[in-house]
């Protein structure tokens, strides 16, 4: 599903990304750790072709994002640490037009809408302006703009920061769901525990260099992944 081939993006005389290789296939939910400054959510923006890279390729479904950035793009979500919304639109003017840009059905989005907006509890509040949400309802309807058009690869950078717990629970299973339908996630995380819980396999970086990935068995071993990290961490 995602190809990251010897990946390096540099900022100035600083390699954010160095050699990066990863390979995320269909049904996968993988996990992205590392430390603040570590690389991985220029390694996440190179995937969605926000950021454009030095060195090597990236490929989802076999398709270049360099070559081929809008059809890669209609199979992508991305959904950011800090998503950017438009507050001056109610949540759900901000919904239809990002149907708009994916060309969703009208049927379609209007379940999709509803089916989500229910499950994250937010439903009475999309008429109300983006500006007047928290930050938790603001990551709930990025969440909700992501799936509207049915992704088959989701790269998330921190998602559950700012969510409560039912909606964190939420979150994951929707994740779960995606992969049993044969999609594909990708996502950076500090919240070892749940990494160690809902990963399939996992990579950790460090000073932008892939230090260890694999099955969860075959990072952790008998440990926890937070013994690990902690370890390869120095």
């Amino acid at each position: 599903m995602l190809r990251i081939e010897h990946l390096t993006k540099t900022f100035g005389d600083k390699k954010a990304v160095d050699d990066l290789s990863l390979h995320i296939a269909p049904g996968e939910i993988y996990g992205f750790i590392g430390h603040n400054g570590a690389g991985k959510t220029t390694t996440l923006k190179s995937c969605t072709g926000i950021l454009n890279f030095d060195e090597g390729e990236i490929f989802i479904k076999g398709m270049s994002i360099k070559e081929n950035p809008l059809e890669c793009k209609k199979l992508l979500a991305y959904i950011p640490d800090n998503p950017d919304l438009y507050d001056y639109m109610s949540g759900v003017k901000f919904l239809n037009f990002i149907a708009d840009v994916f060309a969703v059905p009208t049927a379609q989005r209007r379940e999709r809408i509803d089916k989500y907006a229910e499950l994250f509890e937010i439903k009475g509040s999309l008429g109300d302006s983006i500006q007047s949400y928290s930050h938790g309802m603001k990551q709930k309807l990025a969440i909700i703009s992501a799936l509207i058009h049915s992704p088959e690869l989701v790269i998330l950078d921190e998602p559950f920061v700012g969510l409560d717990p039912k909606s964190a629970f939420t979150l994951k299973q929707i994740m779960r769901e995606i992969c049993n339908n044969g999609g594909a996630i990708f996502f950076s995380t500090h919240v070892l525990e749940v990494a160690e819980k809902l990963c399939d396999k996992i990579a950790i970086i460090k000073n932008g260099k892939l230090i260890r990935s694999g099955t969860m068995e075959e990072v952790k071993g008998d440990s926890s992944l937070e013994s690990v990290f902690l370890e390869l961490e120095g």
